[in-house]
């Protein structure tokens, strides 16, 4: 026993304190390594048990900074009662090892939401938006930002890999949920501006509370003008756009048919609306490309030129995401019956790297590169209209840093 106490009270302090740091130094690097299995969900279960469990899982979950995603498609549906994005979130949300901050989610709109009701039609058929968007956000952190769109079809990647063959979804039930953690040295906003036709002032202030203005780190804006085909509102996204577009920033996005969620929102959102809503990526880390596939690019070989164009950019594959924003009027019917020709190119030219956007009512992007250090390498003198488009489809990468 003597020999266990190590002698002497003043040589037991100076010998114990030591050991016990180094045994609880191991012991912390021990739980944090298998902490890493855990999905997140699992991690806040766990944080109680002690100060040391609860110290380790912040240090995990601030590690673990790569976006994960959810994905649904026309093998997931067919429920009568709810959307399969919903129900496959539910599933999988329990296996995903990031805390998300900001989600972006997009699915089909003749199932999240008829299409006879997003365009305006009396015989609209009764199933309530709302229910189904109030139903995955509640599947969400409450801190979550969660910017939720939907339209006539959508690309995805399945989950798994990022080198999973992204699915041009043109027809069918379908959807992703995008999930961005918390990224040092990186800001990501939600925006969202409601056309109101007894104000038609955009305010400043509201522009740069979303980062859109007086905004140095600016680097990406993603936006989507919703309800599209309603008196006003291709105009009142023009000049939403207007505002921001001259500055040395990428811009892409669409026309959708109706947004379906934003809960940065204080009240309840008004399907009838028109409005303009979207994403602002800030910070020295981000780096971004865009580039426009016109009519002109008709088939396989000239899809993948374009491509060609958006690799010579040079941005990094780690921790990028890739975005794909179509007409309607292009998919397989653009392509002479042959599906998945733009999706593919891109697979072709970036095979890590995972692709989500949509086939909308119009397109917003052009050729644009804006590299690490901020120069802008093409689209100097990009206009208002030049940004707009039809018939074409929009790619983008937007890279979220090197992870440390």
């Amino acid at each position: 026993m003597e020999r266990v106490d190590g002698g002497g009270g003043a040589d037991r302090g100076a010998s114990a304190d030591p050991r016990s740091a180094f045994v609880l130094s191991n012991l912390a690097e021990v739980v944090e390594r298998v902490l890493t299995f855990l999905p997140a969900k699992a991690l806040l279960r766990v944080a109680g048990v002690s100060r040391l469990w609860r110290e380790s899982v912040r240090r995990v979950l601030r590690a673990q900074r790569g976006v994960a995603w959810i994905a649904a498609g026309p093998a997931d549906g067919g429920h009568p009662q709810e959307h399969c994005l919903v129900r496959v979130a539910a599933r999988e949300l329990e296996n995903v090892h990031i805390l998300p901050q900001t989600v972006l989610y997009m699915a089909d709109s003749d199932t999240f939401i008829s299409l006879e009701e997003c365009r305006g039609h009396k015989r609209a058929r009764k199933r309530t938006t709302m229910d189904t968007a109030l139903a995955l956000e509640r599947l969400f952190p409450e801190q979550c930002h969660i910017l939720g769109i939907v339209t006539p079809g959508i690309i995805v990647t399945p989950m798994g890999s990022g080198s999973s063959r992204p699915q041009e979804i043109e027809i069918g039930e379908s959807g992703f949920a995008l999930l961005f953690p918390q990224i040092e040295g990186i800001k990501i906003q939600p925006f969202h501006f409601i056309k109101d036709p007894k104000n038609p002032t955009l305010e400043r202030r509201r522009l740069t509370e979303a980062g859109l203005l007086d905004n140095p780190e600016l680097r990406v804006v993603l936006v989507f003008g919703y309800n599209c085909c309603r008196v006003g509102a291709s105009d009142y996204l023009q000049r939403v756009i207007g505002t921001f577009s001259d500055l040395n920033v990428i811009v892409a996005g669409g026309q959708v048919d109706n947004l379906a969620s934003l809960t940065s929102e204080k009240h309840p959102l008004d399907i009838d609306a028109t409005g303009v809503a979207g994403l602002s990526f800030s910070g020295p880390r981000v780096q971004s490309a865009t580039v426009l596939l016109n009519e002109d690019v008709s088939d396989e070989k000239t899809a993948e030129a374009a491509m060609q164009r958006l690799k010579a950019a040079g941005i990094p594959e780690r921790n990028t995401v890739g975005f794909m924003f179509a007409c309607v009027g292009r998919g397989s019917q653009y392509y002479r019956a042959k599906g998945n020709v733009e999706a593919d190119a891109f697979r072709k030219f970036f095979p890590g790297v995972p692709l989500f956007g949509f086939f909308g009512n119009g397109e917003i992007g052009c050729d644009r590169i804006v590299t690490g250090n901020f120069v802008l390498k093409k689209c100097n003198e990009v206009k208002d209209d030049d940004l707009f488009h039809s018939y074409t489809t929009v790619m983008a990468l937007i890279h979220l840093g090197s992870p440390k």
